[in-house]
């Protein structure tokens, strides 16, 4: 078996190294998404078949969770990584490829592998390289790697694909030469799971959600639902708004608009331990509801400077309601059992970010990319609203 934590002592700078990593990994995952556009230009696909694309990379993201999301306390950190690294070039080379509608599936599965290895290991392996005194700064830092990371992929393709040649593969080539440096800093890393003879056996994780979690359990996956459908429809939809809606053809300005909602994340994310879980949770959700607000007046006001401000106001309720939401299951959750139980969260998170968004793509067909926005503005916010309610009535236990 193997011990976290237990092996070669940490020197102070590789936690810092080990969150580069962790960005590097993320921002492969979102690197398409002001890109979709060319792709439709090019391939001659509808905006529904966008989101399908989309969502292939939340199921990969899945698998790979419920696969192999405790593989890396079993064989180390480091491979875990190097897989990650490993799935994310693959899927680069697909993109660069051109090779039409299949490589996209394809390559969006691999990405979609790559960041469900990279969601586990890359926080643990941050938070365990840092010194005690660190661990404080060590986690933000994996906060900021996951949700900064995600946020930049569109920013670098944006920018890339706007005022450099070859859009189309130019982003997925600056990246492969970050993978590569990426890789022989995992290879100097050193490794925080002491491996020992005989190793477990490999076997999927799964899922588990225990009886007495519930209660917990139901307010907490809806919430991250919600939430995360909201980081789908800026990831997948939002840059075919502004360019059809908005008249903004701007590749860049479409990345910093991506950009603003995984930052805004970050933030709300960094103040629960301010509000503390059993409160950041409904207040998260409240939050949540202002943005989808706003990100409502934009699409009916077309106004880029509304769909920011709910770009950033929801971002801010999805991070805190996401972090409350797995700080409450995994304090209420059996030890036996917590990593099946957060692994269902995951889950939950995960669906949400590819089943609401295929939903707008389905309806866009028939009524518009507007009023398919509009109907899961209010979808999401009565999604939102109903947990909201629901604990204010019945408040978690803050212990």
């Amino acid at each position: 078996m193997t011990t976290p934590g237990a092996g070669a002592r940490p020197v102070r700078p590789w936690y810092a190294l080990a969150a580069v990593v962790f960005a590097v990994g993320m921002a492969g995952t979102t690197l398409p998404t002001p890109l979709y556009g060319l792709y439709r230009q090019q391939l001659g696909f509808s905006e529904f078949m966008v989101t399908v694309v989309f969502a292939v990379y939340a199921c990969g993201v899945i698998t790979a969770l419920l696969i192999a999301g405790d593989f890396s306390d079993l064989l180390g950190r480091r491979p875990v990584l190097l897989a990650g690294l490993g799935f994310s070039a693959l899927s680069a080379v697909c993109f660069v490829s051109e090779g039409g509608l299949p490589l996209l599936f394809v390559g969006r599965l691999l990405s979609g592998f790559s960041a469900g290895l990279f969601s586990g290991a890359g926080t643990a392996a941050v938070t365990e390289l840092a010194a005690p005194a660190q661990r404080g700064r060590a986690a933000l830092a994996a906060t900021a790697a996951n949700m900064g990371g995600l946020g930049c992929g569109p920013m670098l393709a944006g920018v890339l694909a706007q005022y450099a040649p070859y859009p189309l593969r130019l982003p997925y080539l600056v990246h492969l030469g970050l993978l590569a440096v990426c890789c022989a800093i995992v290879w100097r890393l050193p490794e925080t799971v002491r491996r020992r003879d005989p190793r477990p056996r490999l076997r999927p994780q799964g899922m588990a959600v225990p009886a007495q979690v519930r209660g917990v359990f139901a307010p907490a996956a809806l919430a991250a639902f919600a939430g995360f459908s909201v980081l789908g429809l800026f990831t997948a939809v939002a840059p075919s708004f502004v360019a059809e809606y908005l008249g903004v053809h701007n590749l860049a300005v479409s990345g910093a608009v991506v950009l603003s909602v995984f930052l805004a994340s970050m933030v709300g994310q960094s103040l629960m331990g301010r509000f503390g879980a059993a409160r950041s949770l409904p207040l998260g959700c409240l939050v949540l509801m202002a943005g989808l607000v706003l990100i409502g007046c934009s699409l009916l006001a077309e106004s880029l400077g509304l769909l920011v401000a709910g770009a950033v106001v929801s971002g801010v309720g999805q991070g805190l309601a996401f972090r409350g939401a797995v700080a409450t299951v995994s304090r209420v959750a059996p030890a036996e059992q917590r990593g099946a139980t957060i692994s269902a969260l995951f889950v939950a998170a995960y669906v949400g970010i590819a089943l609401p968004v295929v939903g707008i793509g389905a309806v866009a067909v028939g009524v518009g990319l507007r009023s398919a926005g509009l109907i899961f503005v209010a979808c999401v916010i009565a999604m939102s609203g109903a947990v909201a309610a629901y604990l204010l009535r019945r408040p978690l236990p803050s212990q």
